[in-house]
């Protein structure tokens, strides 16, 4: 793994926000999305979900880039031990955004990283609480099409921080990779995370 081209890091994961995680560190990545989305099993818990969607899209990448380490991530929401996944349609969006709104809610994110066919992984857990929010903003909110491809049915690094009060957690769980928790993730693999940050 010391060659230029395993020393980087494989992203299982077509999410923009996470690809902008990274490139802010200053990572030296590249970017292979899993091809297959994990379903909820029946009576399975949102975090558990979480967790298990991560580590089979890792595992899935891995086996094409075995050289490299794979890092992989999963991100829902959750109300009332209720999963929320990201909306099929504007009134499902719409419903979603009226269930969190005035209340606080659990983001987790699963983080996996496969390194020589080895899978470890991590969970994060940010409580984000909505504003009571009216009709109007979640008219407003859905017309900016934002919702549609995102978990919860809301993006809170865009305009949908507007509809939050507070966090308690790290902001970039939300976001979907909780940055703070990849070096003592690589260091459990034998990896130095500061060895793929272009320094």
């Amino acid at each position: 793994m010391n060659s230029s081209s395993a020393n980087r890091i494989i992203l299982a994961s077509g999410s923009p926000r996470r690809r902008e995680l990274l490139e802010i560190l200053g990572a030296r990545f590249e970017v292979f999305p899993a091809a297959d989305e994990e379903s909820p099993h029946p009576n399975e818990s949102p975090s558990a979900f979480a967790v298990r969607a991560a580590r089979a899209k890792g595992e899935l990448v891995a086996a094409e880039h075995p050289r490299n380490p794979v890092l992989a991530s999963d991100t829902v929401v959750e109300i009332d031990g209720r999963l929320l996944g990201k909306p099929r349609s504007t009134s499902e969006a719409r419903a979603m955004l009226r269930l969190l709104s005035g209340r606080t809610h659990q983001v987790h994110t699963a983080v996996a990283l496969v390194v020589e066919g080895s899978c470890r992984s991590l969970l994060d857990t940010a409580d984000v609480r909505f504003l009571a929010i009216t009709d109007r903003m979640i008219d407003w909110y859905v017309t900016t099409g934002e919702p549609m491809d995102k978990a919860g049915a809301y993006a809170v690094q865009g305009a949908g921080g507007l509809l939050v009060e507070s966090i308690a957690g790290s902001p970039q769980t939300v976001i979907g990779l909780p940055i703070h928790r990849l070096p003592g993730l690589f260091q459990e693999s034998g990896l130095e995370f500061w060895d793929y940050l272009k320094l």
